[in-house]
Order: C-alpha cells, then structure tokens, then sequence
C-alpha cells in the first residue's frame, strides 16, 4: 500500500517560507545589499505571517524596492516586466478566474505560444504556482514586477466591487484574533455566529471551494484533505488510494474555507471544539454528487475530510468486478443458494461495498425482497430498502438485523458483522431460509473462520451456515498511456514470490514510465484481485475440529482457492499491473 510520510511532509513545508527567505536573505548579503545582522532584524521584524522579507527590509529602509526586485530577479532566474503602465491582454485575465487571482495575489501578464506568464505579489511562493499549473493545466513562467503594482493590477483587473468584501477585509476576517471570540458562563471559548457567516459568504472564498470540489470530481477523487497546519494550509487529493497535494492557499483563509465546508454541509459553525459529521450534496449539470463530511477539531484548527460517494459504485455488475471466469462462474452458483451466509472481507478501501452492490443489483428483482443495513448508506439503490445505522438512537446492526427479520426479506445485507450479536443473528438469519451478505475486517479467506469462532460462534453454525469467503483487494494499475515492456524484472521481487528467473521465462512484465496523464506516477486507475473460499466436506470438517488458519488455506488451495497473491500475480501476467504493488497490497501466503 502506499503510504504518504505525512508528518515529515508537513515538517519540511512548515520551515519552508522561512528557510526560503533565509536563502533570499543570504541572496541580498551576497550582494552587498544587505549585512547579516539587517537579515537577522528583518527577521524578527516581519510583521504577521504574509510579510515578505524583502517589504521588511525595505520598510526599515535597509533596500530600496528596486534593489529587491533586481535581487529576486537574479536568485529565480526571472525576467524582470514594469506593469505600472502596460495594458494587460484580456486574453491572459480570462485564462484566472478572479476567486483565485484575488486568494493566491497573482496576476496574469501574456499568454504567448501556449505560455502564461504570472506575477506574484510574494515572487518566492513558487509553489502558488504549481497550485496553479494543476488547477488548470497551463504552462505557467513566472515573471518579476513591483510587488504594489502588482496589488493595484488585481484591483483593476479583478474588482473588489463584484465581492462582498475586498481580499484584505477577508485576510483580516479569518485572522483568529480578529473574529469575535466570547465565553460562556463555564468559561469555554464562543466564536460570535455573524463574523463566521461574513467569513464564510465572501465570494472568493465560495469559489474557491466549489473549484476544489469540482475539480475533484473531474479528477476522479476518491476524497478531499482539507488541513491546517502552524504556517501552511493544504488541500490534498486522494487519488487511487494515494494522497499528492492540490494546493496551499494562504494560511489566513484556512478558518474561511472550512467554515465554508461547515456552512455547506450544515454542521454548527461555532463549534470548534468536538467532531463533527455532515453532508454535501452538489448539482453538477443533471448530476448530483453528494460528499460525506467530517470535522476534527486540531491544534492549528479544524482538519476536515470530504468523502465522495461514487453512484457508478452501485450500478456496478457482477461480471465487471474483475473476476477470474471460473471465479465468476462459483460466484454465480452462490449466489442461486436459497440460505447460506457469504462474507467478504478486506481492510478499508479495498471494494468491498462494490463487490457487495455488485451481488445486490443482480439479485435486485421485483420478486426478490432485499433489505440493508449499512453505516453509511453511501448510494441509494431503486427497489432496495436500505437503513442507515444510528447508533445514537439504538440502530445498530444487532438491533436493525432483528428488525429486518420481522420483514419477511429474501436477501439480507448487514453492513459489517462488528460483534458476538450481530454474527448470531445473522447465523440465525441464515438458518432460517434468508440469504445473508456481510463484511469483515480479516486479513484473508482462511482466517475468516477463526475470526467467527473468536466471536462466539460455534464451529457447527459456521459450517452449517457460511457458503464462502470472498477476500479481496484493490491494486493500481499500468498507466495505459506510458506503458512499457521491462528490459529485466528484478530477482529481489521475484524472491518475494519464490520465483526465479528461471520460473518465468516466456512471460512479459510491465511498468509505467511516468507521464502527464498519471502524474508520473506510472498507474492511473485501480483493478480488484480475489481470493475465494468455498465452504466443502473437507473444509467443514476442518472448521468443527477448529484446524489451524493453515491447515483451512492449505485444504482451500487443494480445492482451487488462488490466495490473493497469486491472484495478484495472474494480473502481473496479463500485464495489468506490477510486482511493486502486488507485494504492497498482499501478505506473504
């Protein structure tokens, strides 16, 4: 699996506007512009966190503005444009709409030869513009002006009249010193209602958001990051189980936007100290794409996460899971069971809530009765009852599966068996003529069994009721675009699967090279691997005598169970994806 190294990522961004600026510093020493012991004064002397060290220096008269832009020109390599009395192209101010033009301080110069040339109003922030480049795809190259004219070009081409507030009234709204703050009478700290509905309806900041969450659904996000941090606030993406960060807005709008999100999803505003969960639902031209919300309160501010429920998740059929033919041909014998139990089981994220709608949406007629339980429902599916679980009001899935007996269903779907009541109902459930689908969080097929007994289940009602185990995982796959055939797999990978070079000649292995259309990652997209377990004389047996995990898998295999590494590897073949990942996402059988 791959895993983002969060906190060093954020610790090197945290230091980095003040390592840059000590580098820029060092710039203007080495020009004799400036002595070690300005740099140090101008250090401490910046005034709030959007202060440059430059305006400080000049502030205290150390440098003159023309000195700090020929430095900054010569430490970025950048050419150096007067903009005071140029007449800017309408072309290029069309290219940023005014929301981002106003939030990033940026202002577009030329477009010339498929290049947009940007000015900065803090020329170091160079990742603004990588914010930039992926927001919108252009081919971005900074340029170097007078800061103050830059300022007042904004003014001019993007007029604060069309907003509620202008850019510096909001920088001075979302400064947490600067809201109302009160305290109640058990001395908790109140932020005043009115100054977070200003903060949140100021238009750049509404557009703000909506771009990122629209964005997000062209992309194919799976979920949004929205995170404060002591001196940066980022916006990342989560793409094919991988984060990379979106964008990193000013640190004095991080209060705005998530009270934006807040305001949204309907969620209290002014509660800042306990978690909170809420929806959003977005139309999109005849679409609505409904985000699940949630709100952790954090030392910097609110940390908050936007879940994406993808519909196509529940239209999804059973023969486009990705399934090996004679997998698929068990699964359709279990699913013509009239009773029985199936389990699928996995970490999160792995498909399973697809592979489970999937067997849903086949059996979902007008002469089948199917009822859910689900915690939560993340799509809505015609023709099926679906209860959302509430653990705050006593619905629980022990409490709903009681209930849904009483409703004369055929097919049952209990979200996930979490406790010894939940797995003896569904049990009963499934001996009393009802066909019961469920999830658990094991680490594969065999160790399911364990899993039951470990529960409180009886060997004898695990035999009598399970009719297979589905374990599954989801693998990213070759990017189509930069695909390309491997001179030499590596005999270090080939170790991990007990192979040698020897074992597969005659097969082709793939990578992807890295390109625009994955963000050089090489993989764009995801498949589903499978390791199914079907309940036999000989594995019945072995479960009433409570046999190892091991000795279950090993009768498993002799029955045709693939373990999902080979599975894996099957997919390698066939040149879907890579060892790397297989490796990641599968424990050594």
């Amino acid at each position: 699996m791959a895993i983002i190294k969060k906190d060093k990522a954020v610790e090197e961004s945290r230091h980095d506007r003040k390592a840059r600026q000590k580098l820029f510093g060092q710039v203007l020493k080495d020009m004799n512009l400036v002595t070690e012991v300005q740099i140090q004064e101008g250090l401490t002397s910046q005034q709030g966190k959007t202060e440059m060290l430059g305006a400080t220096l000049v502030r205290l008269k150390y440098v003159t503005e023309e000195q700090i832009q020929e430095a900054i020109s010569a430490y970025l390599g950048m050419k150096r444009v007067d903009i005071k009395n140029l007449e800017l192209p309408q072309e290029a101010i069309d290219m940023i709409p005014s929301s981002i033009a106003q939030i990033y301080r940026v202002l577009p110069v030329s477009f010339k030869d498929g290049v947009l040339e940007i000015a900065q109003e803090n020329a170091l922030k160079m990742d603004q513009l990588h914010d930039i480049t992926l927001f919108f795809g252009y081919k971005i190259r900074g340029i170097i002006c007078n800061y103050k004219d830059i300022g007042d070009a904004i003014e001019k081409y993007y007029p604060p009249g069309k907003y509620d507030e202008s850019i510096e009234d909001l920088l001075g709204a979302v400064d947490i010193g600067n809201v109302t703050e009160v305290t109640d009478d058990k001395g908790a700290i109140e932020v005043d209602l009115e100054s977070l509905k200003k903060m949140a309806d100021v238009a750049p900041v509404k557009s703000f958001v909506n771009t990122i969450l629209v964005q997000a659904i062209k992309e194919k996000v799976s979920d949004i990051h929205f995170e404060p941090f002591e001196d940066e606030f980022f916006v990342r993406y989560r793409v094919d189980n991988v984060l990379y960060k979106k964008a990193s807005p000013p640190i004095g709008f991080g209060m705005g936007i998530t009270t934006r999100i807040k305001v949204m999803s309907n969620l209290n505003i002014t509660e800042r100290r306990v978690p909170q969960d809420g929806r959003i639902k977005l139309r999109i031209k005849d679409e609505t794409i409904e985000f699940r919300v949630s709100c952790l309160p954090t030392k910097f501010g609110e940390s908050i996460v936007l879940r994406i429920f993808d519909k196509s998740v529940a239209s999804v059929h059973i023969s486009d899971l990705g399934m090996q033919k004679d997998k698929l041909d068990v699964m359709m014998d279990l699913l013509k069971m009239p009773n029985g139990i199936v389990l699928v089981t996995g970490p999160t994220g792995s498909g399973k809530t697809s592979t489970l709608y999937s067997v849903l949406n086949f059996k979902n007629t007008v002469d089948v009765k199917i009822i859910t339980t689900e915690d939560p429902v993340e799509n809505d599916i015609e023709g099926i009852m679906q209860i959302p679980i509430n653990p705050n009001v006593g619905t629980t899935f022990a409490s709903s599966l009681r209930a849904i007996l009483r409703q004369d269903p055929d097919i049952i779907l209990v979200g996930e068996i979490r406790d010894e009541e939940t797995a003896q109902i569904a049990v009963e459930a499934a001996l009393t003529g009802h066909m019961v689908f469920s999830t658990l969080h094991t680490n594969d097929s065999p160790s399911t069994i364990t899993r039951l007994v470990d529960m409180g289940i009886q060997p004898f009602m695990i035999s009598a009721t399970v009719r297979a185990v589905i374990s599954q995982r989801l693998l990213r796959r070759i990017c189509p675009e930069c695909k390309e055939e491997l001179a030499e797999v590596d005999e270090t990978l080939l170790n991990e699967f007990d192979l040698t070079k020897k074992d597969v000649e005659g097969k082709k292995f793939y990578h992807g090279k890295g390109c625009g259309n994955c963000r050089n990652s090489g993989y764009k997209g995801r498949l589903a691997i499978f390791e199914l377990m079907e309940m036999n004389d000989e594995i019945s047996k072995l479960v009433i005598a409570l046999a190892s995990v091991a000795d279950i898998r090993d009768a498993a295999r002799r029955n045709g169970m693939y373990t999902l590494r080979e599975s894996g590897l099957y997919a390698v073949y066939n040149g879907i994806t890579t060892l790397e990942q297989v490796i990641d996402e599968t424990a050594v059988d």
